[in-house]
């Protein structure tokens, strides 16, 4: 169960409202993720200062919008469903479809070169701190196992930054398939180019820093295709051998 959850009191008149819009604050910034315990209806009534009422009253809402899954004597948790009901039909594509790699990639060139632009006109300074700190994490990691992690969290933070929750889920659902997909070509990747990466990935978040959308997006785009052509490389390269 997740303990450290940290929430607001609530000082509007339409208190369950505000309650789904904390939960969903949380799940969309990944701090609850699909199959986490809620804290307790007493433990969340006392945190934001509401009745036990309001609370049940937010959680039943969310339940009947499918995002959270009551169980008498157990508790209350995310719904595990939304998300693979998502990943599944992509993980399919990947399986049966040609060139899946070249497919996804054109995915992450549209979406995320656009989220750089957008995250430009809408961080904030916290949003800009993740930035920030994973792309610092990605260059001083022990191995490529962790930088690979951290490079994704770097990705994750821009799209949080855009403050639109539908681009950040889609944004995370089409990054953790790639990852687990294309885990070891992208670990082959960095390996190969570590500091060219890292200085894409520098200009991105001087470029978003400066509040220059047009030059976020154009560093993205430039960054998305390195990385395709450097995975073509490496399937050349394994073919060659």
């Amino acid at each position: 169960m997740q303990t450290n959850l940290v929430f607001q009191p609530i000082v509007t008149k339409k208190i369950y409202e505000e309650i789904v819009d904390q939960l969903r604050d949380l799940i969309a910034r990944g701090e609850l993720k699909a199959g986490d315990k809620l804290p307790s209806e007493r433990e969340m009534s006392e945190s934001m200062g509401v009745s036990r009422a309001s609370v049940r009253e937010a959680l039943t809402a969310m339940e009947a919008f499918g995002i959270l899954d009551i169980r008498p004597g157990e508790g209350t948790f995310v719904r595990k469903t939304s998300s693979s009901e998502t990943f599944k039909p992509l993980a399919f594509v990947l399986a049966v479809e040609k060139n899946p790699g070249q497919q996804m990639m054109e995915v992450r060139r549209v979406l995320e070169s656009e989220s750089a632009a957008l995250a430009a006109l809408r961080a904030d300074e916290d949003t800009l701190i993740k930035i920030r700190n994973s792309l610092d994490q990605m260059k001083s990691a022990e191995n490529t196992q962790l930088a690979v992690e951290y490079d994704l969290k770097f990705h994750y933070a821009i799209a949080e930054a855009t403050q639109n929750s539908i681009l950040l889920r889609i944004m995370n659902t089409v990054a953790d398939l790639m990852h687990h997909t294309f885990r070891i070509d992208r670990e082959k990747l960095l390996s190969r180019n570590t500091r060219q990466i890292n200085s894409e990935h520098e200009a991105i978040y001087e470029a978003i820093k400066a509040r220059n959308p047009q030059k976020a997006r154009e560093k993205m785009i430039e960054h998305i295709n390195n990385i395709e052509k450097g995975m073509e490389q490496s399937f050349e390269l394994e073919q060659e051998n």
